[in-house]
């Protein structure tokens, strides 16, 4: 019984962080199936007014670093460990980046919140203009140190409190973080106070209107990541929040991403406890089922309902 006690999290109760209300339904739970740090079982919630997908209750901050443990993915995503994939999803995302980006000042300042290891930091000085000046912020001390080994500006805090000097960088981004984060109005906010009047920011978070969640959202849905997603979007919540937080919407859509197909699936198999041989033909290593479901959700990103979501705001000038 001790060793129980000790996997499970000292959890708090939450209310909707775009409504700020309690009026959610129950649309699915699950465990930690990836990474294993908790005995616990998650609940989902979503709010019927905005359509937000929310963890309640969910892990207090206190509990980070049981629920990212060092073996996490963000904390060294190296081509050394993920091979070909580390070498597409490198060349696609820079791609995304310079899209978002393109006609930014020579020597604009760009800030990744939430930059894990720095991957999309190298991504910038890798591709983007060589005057470019990209930096990042991160909370966790793990990712600020492997990030600081590259050779990359990271500062180590959170952005609604970071002594930055406002009003300073041309963009911003954060990309699969914003669903991490306690208090996502706050985190706008923060980005705000730093970007320049017309500064960009742009947010890449799972889609909750796509197909994926549809199949999936009882159990086993990738972009849970039980307990480590707490706040899952759709257009209509990730509109409304940009608009409480007062930036203008540019582009609303969605991105291709198997991810969260592929990591469905093993999450199931974890589950009916299959054997490891099976279940790791699901994961970020996965080239096989990785690219099966990149096909598929190409044909998905047709019809607007891709897997993730991708918004530029820009801040009012």
């Amino acid at each position: 019984m001790e060793n129980l006690q000790n996997k499970l999290l000292d959890l708090i109760q939450v209310k909707c962080c775009v409504c700020e209300s309690d009026n959610a339904e129950i649309v699915g739970e699950g465990k930690d199936f990836e990474y294993h740090t908790s005995e616990d079982t998650f609940v989902a919630m979503r709010c019927n007014s905005c359509g937000l997908v929310y963890l309640n209750p969910r892990p207090k901050v206190s509990e980070f670093k049981k629920i990212y443990p060092a073996s996490y993915h963000a904390f060294n995503f190296s081509e050394k460990d993920y091979g070909i994939v580390h070498k597409i999803r490198s060349r696609l995302e820079a791609q995304r980046l310079l899209k978002s980006f393109k006609g930014l000042a020579d020597d604009a300042r760009i800030l990744d919140v939430g930059c894990g290891d720095g991957f999309h930091l190298k991504l910038l000085r890798q591709y983007g203009k060589k005057s470019w000046v990209p930096e990042g912020i991160d909370m966790d001390e793990r990712a600020v140190a492997k990030a600081q080994e590259s050779g990359l500006i990271v500062y180590r805090g959170s952005v609604e409190s970071i002594d930055l000097p406002e009003n300073s960088y041309d963009g911003a981004f954060i990309i699969q973080t914003i669903e991490h984060v306690e208090n996502p109005n706050k985190v706008l906010q923060g980005i705000s106070r730093l970007l320049k009047p017309g500064g960009k920011l742009l947010i890449v978070t799972d889609n909750t209107d796509s197909l994926d969640f549809r199949f999936f959202k009882r159990r086993y849905w990738g972009g849970y990541h039980f307990p480590r997603h707490w706040n899952l979007f759709n257009k209509n919540s990730l509109a409304k929040l940009a608009a409480k937080t007062n930036f203008d919407i540019e582009v609303l859509e969605t991105q291709v991403s198997p991810v969260n197909w592929v990591y469905s699936i093993h999450n199931w198999l974890v589950d009916i406890k299959a054997p490891n041989w099976i279940i790791n033909r699901f994961t970020l290593k996965s080239t096989v089922s990785l690219s099966v479901f990149t096909m598929l959700d190409i044909i998905l990103q047709k019809f607007g309902k891709g897997a993730l979501l991708r918004v530029v705001l820009k801040k009012p000038l």
